[in-house]
């Protein structure tokens, strides 16, 4: 870590990404809580999850602070994030681990030096993977979970594509929580976060280094709640389902 980075306000820039993306999901916070309700109803008092493209590690951080004999090991792939995290929440209490492996490269799960996890938590984020690699992904979590143990998934998972009206509905609605919150209530949106970010200098050269990774793969696909649903029974999960929803904002449970 450079003395630039060794200076940074950390937990200024996690608070600053936790309220950007309440901004898109209100209920952000709500979904988090569901999803740690469904662990502390089905993993025992010890148990090791894994936080599937962690971002700057929101889900290891609350998880870790309701469950004290927890351990979570935190994976993604970008470096600005992976900073921010480990800048702001280091190892809890040598609880958490972390790891920078790309989930579009087959061998990222070699990495995690675990041959299985209790659980595997991921939000906002398997979006972005195209849809072979998200089935690929989930043909590993098959392998990775162990028997007995889940998935959680919160995301938008979207209507059927015959489903016209609740499309529409759902996009609307995400309009409408979008203006309120960047428009009338001025709160930082992602490009303006991002912005803010470039104007870091302790955070330049994992800014570039983000740029060259993501540049030519940015691109956000809509996978249906069908589709996932579909691909986790492919993978060996043996009941899937809903848990939580507003509108095509959702938890997706799977039991393995």
């Amino acid at each position: 870590m450079s003395n630039l980075q060794s200076q940074t306000n950390w937990r200024h820039w996690l608070h600053r990404w936790d309220v950007q993306q309440s901004g898109y999901l209100p209920l952000r916070e709500e979904r988090f809580q569901v999803m740690l309700d469904a662990l502390s109803l089905t993993m025992p008092e010890s148990f090791t999850a894994l936080d599937l493209a962690c971002g700057p590690g929101a889900i290891s951080q609350r998880l870790l602070q309701r469950f004290p004999a927890a351990r979570c090991i935190a994976v993604d792939y970008d470096p600005v994030l992976l900073a921010i995290g480990q800048g702001s929440l280091g190892t809890m209490g040598n609880r958490l681990r972390w790891i920078e492996a790309d989930l579009m490269q087959a061998g990222w799960i070699e990495i995690l030096g675990e041959s299985q996890v209790d659980a595997v938590l991921s939000t906002t984020a398997l979006h972005w993977l195209p849809i072979d690699q998200l089935v690929r992904l989930y043909q590993q979590l098959g392998h990775l979970v162990r028997s007995g143990g889940i998935f959680l998934n919160g995301d938008h998972l979207y209507f059927s594509p015959h489903l016209e009206t609740f499309k529409r509905l759902a996009k609307t609605i995400q309009t409408q929580q979008e203006e309120q919150a960047f428009v009338e209530g001025n709160q930082e949106d992602w490009q303006r976060w991002w912005q803010a970010i470039a104007d870091e200098p302790a955070l330049k050269a994992l800014l570039e280094e983000r740029q060259r990774r993501f540049a030519p793969r940015l691109t956000d696909n809509e996978p249906t709640l069908e589709l996932h649903a579909a691909a986790l029974r492919e993978a060996g999960f043996r009941q899937v389902d809903t848990i939580w929803q507003r509108w095509d904002d959702r938890i997706l449970m799977a039991v393995r």
